[in-house]
């Protein structure tokens, strides 16, 4: 039952998008991130739930840096309720040290998408750089030449990330036993 909470966040962002326009806007990893914690919760799949919570964490830190409450209520109920459902769940599933593996899949997964769809999702003329997929995050274009060094060494920053996470949830809740896997 615990699975509907993330998925009514995600339902909230969804009218909203649809609403305001920018639907593409729902795979940001956070917003979409609320809809892998309900799969993982409904099916009780510990590393979709795992990777999911990871993420609630830097997605709540960006979200806080270039949003924060004035994306409004549906916007903070996704990233504020994502974290706290993520958290608790967490408790009980527990952290494993391959889990940020799965958050980095699901990273490269997200990329591929926010880069195929995310502009057909979109009714602006600008489409926004969902994922950061698309271009250089604004202030970096000085540092990378090009679109593609900076995603790779973006991408090499997430996965160090994502392992530092993992690796301070699993000190926080660490396996139990074997069997808990």
């Amino acid at each position: 039952m615990l699975g509907l909470l993330p998925l009514l966040f995600f339902s909230a962002q969804t009218f909203h998008y649809w609403r305001y326009g920018g639907m593409g806007n729902l795979l940001w990893m956070c917003n979409v991130g609320d809809l892998l914690l309900a799969l993982g919760l409904f099916l009780y799949h510990k590393e979709l739930i795992r990777a999911a919570a990871i993420w609630t964490i830097p997605g709540l830190g960006v979200w806080v840096y270039y949003v924060g409450p004035a994306g409004g209520l549906s916007s903070a109920v996704a990233h504020i309720g994502g974290i706290i459902v993520g958290m608790f769940v967490l408790r009980k599933v527990r952290m494993d040290r391959t889990a940020w593996i799965y958050a980095f899949a699901w990273y490269l997964f997200m990329q591929l998408v926010s880069r195929l769809l995310g502009p057909q999702l979109t009714d602006t003329t600008s489409a926004p750089n969902v994922n950061v997929a698309h271009h250089v995050q604004t202030g970096w274009q000085n540092t990378f030449g090009s679109f593609w060094k900076f995603w790779l060494v973006m991408t090499l920053v997430v996965a160090v990330g994502l392992w530092v996470i993992g690796k301070a949830l699993s000190l926080l809740w660490p396996m139990r036993s074997f069997e808990d896997n």
